[in-house]
């Protein structure tokens, strides 16, 4: 059973890893989950208040995966149009077979959006999505190093219990 947990354990935190950068996935979060199984198995001890300090990070992430885009955004002078773009953006990115689609959908979908909402004014709107794409750059780096850094203490842990567990 300790086996099963590892290897579910090592998924999710794959998993939270390349959720940082896809809108559907709460990287740090899934990356949590991992360590949340890890430490659930019957050879590593759980350590309550090092799970309690890795979920608060992870939940206070998440939260600000909301507010960054759209500060970034407002900073720059965008409005909602352009954060809804700029999500619309992300998802078709997503899909698209383009190299960096997600990178190029966030900034085409936030410029989308400030068009649709002021179509006049082009350089507000491509000053206004280049906020937006800052703020997702700067969200996606974040979740990404906090993903890594749950990856490595997963890594840690199951390399320091490793003759224990296999």
């Amino acid at each position: 059973m300790d086996i099963l947990l590892i290897l579910a354990g090592f998924i999710f935190v794959c998993l939270g890893v390349i959720g940082s950068f896809l809108p559907i996935l709460p990287g740090p979060i899934t990356s949590w989950i991992g360590l949340l199984l890890l430490h659930l198995t019957k050879v590593i001890p759980q350590n309550w208040t090092f799970l309690g300090i890795t979920l608060f990070i992870a939940l206070f992430i998440f939260i600000m995966d909301y507010f960054i885009p759209a500060m970034g955004a407002k900073k720059f002078g965008g409005t909602k149009y352009g954060a809804y773009g700029t999500t619309i953006g992300l998802i078709i990115g997503l899909f698209s077979p383009i190299p960096f689609g997600i990178l190029i959908g966030a900034f085409f979908g936030a410029f989308v959006g400030e068009l649709l909402y002021d179509g006049k004014d082009t350089d507000r709107a491509l000053k206004a999505s280049t906020g937006a794409f800052l703020g997702f750059l700067a969200s996606a780096t974040i979740k990404f190093s906090v993903a890594i850094v749950y990856f490595f203490l997963f890594l840690s842990t199951v390399w320091e219990y490793k003759n224990v567990l296999f």
